[in-house]
């Protein structure tokens, strides 16, 4: 039996990048950074970051493209992929990436919205987007939670 599972933890280094083949298919790519620590043999704290490709598919491109912004702390679980091609001027490449098959996000940093939804706000009423609510007096009334 083979397997070929990725889980990875990090933080998303660019924003996804968004787009649909000729097709019709969603696509998102986008970077994370994973980070390993250790103590060296001499005492001292060593660092070593990882940068990951990512790629997303149909519902969940379109997804990742709403809710992801660079920063942002995100749990990606997929399958390695390599892809080999050949570029306009002959050379030979490939580029490994992880394919994402399910995402979660991790705790939202207070007062960030989605990109989305902010530019929508930005064009509504040409005033930056706080995520702060207009009311101090507004309450979250816990029957509307959806969870």
């Amino acid at each position: 039996m083979n397997l070929n599972r990725a889980i990875i933890v990090g933080r998303i280094t660019r924003n996804p990048e968004f787009r649909t083949t000729p097709n019709g298919q969603s696509v998102a790519s986008f970077g994370i950074a994973t980070n390993r620590f250790w103590t060296g043999a001499d005492g001292q704290k060593q660092e070593k970051v990882e940068f990951h490709n990512i790629v997303a598919w149909g519902k969940l491109a379109e997804i990742c493209n709403q809710y992801l912004n660079k920063g942002q702390l995100v749990l990606i679980e997929g399958r390695i992929e390599t892809r080999i091609w050949e570029s306009p001027d002959g050379v030979k490449k490939n580029r490994t990436e992880i394919v994402a098959e399910n995402m979660q996000m991790g705790p939202r940093a207070q007062g960030s919205v989605p990109r989305e939804s902010a530019q929508e706000n930005n064009s509504q009423n040409n005033s930056p987007v706080s995520g702060q609510p207009q009311s101090s007096e507004e309450e979250i009334n816990i029957e509307e939670i959806p969870f």
